[in-house]
């Protein structure tokens, strides 16, 4: 499978960048084809501007400004997300990706605006490495938008075809080396066996 791989996190010593290499890897050598969307080393800017909202209805028109990036998620047949997650949510910079790239005429046909359609049927897997800081009841208790957004959301706009899995680390602000290798262990393995 060709997978987009949607890594956000700024900082390169982070356990998210050893669990971003971690899924590049085992992807790899599993025989998939990876396209590393590294946000934050490309520059990614998650800013919509006046215009880019004026026109968001306005297809195809309003995919200019991010062409690449729908080029590159019009070829994914698959997508992992690999983030931390920060006051709850989605960091800024990844919301940021989803409010701009998943638009009219790319990721849904709103030309019915009564009957919305999901665009990205040619994605049948979705998958995320996430970690928290927080234990899970406590992401659960705040409502957990990123599983959300990824095992519901993303999902409905693949037509709920593709398979999505959700692989969790938390509470990152007790972790410990041993617990941290266990969960790393684990996320390789999930992707050597992605398909």
């Amino acid at each position: 499978m060709h997978v987009l791989v949607v890594y956000c996190h700024p900082v390169e010593t982070s356990f998210a960048s050893a669990l971003h290499q971690e899924v590049l890897k085992n992807l790899r050598a599993a025989g998939h084809t990876v396209d590393d969307c590294d946000l934050y080393a490309e520059g990614f800017d998650p800013v919509m501007s006046r215009e880019e909202r004026l026109g968001y209805h306005d297809v195809p028109r309003n995919q200019q400004a991010l062409a690449g990036y729908v080029e590159r998620l019009r070829r994914a047949e698959a997508i992992v997300f690999c983030f931390p997650t920060w006051c709850f949510g989605l960091p800024a910079m990844l919301k940021g990706f989803f409010d701009r790239l998943l638009m009219p005429g790319v990721a849904f046909d709103i030309s019915d605006p009564a009957n919305v359609k999901p665009m990205l049927t040619h994605v049948r897997r979705i998958s995320a490495v996430v970690t928290y800081g927080r234990p899970r009841w406590m992401a659960w208790y705040m409502g957990d938008p990123p599983r959300k957004m990824v095992t519901r959301y993303m999902r409905r706009l693949t037509a709920n075809q593709a398979r999505a899995d959700y692989h969790a680390y938390y509470h990152m602000n007790v972790a410990t080396p041993p617990r941290l290798a266990r969960f790393l262990q684990k996320v390789g393995q999930a992707m050597a066996r992605f398909a």
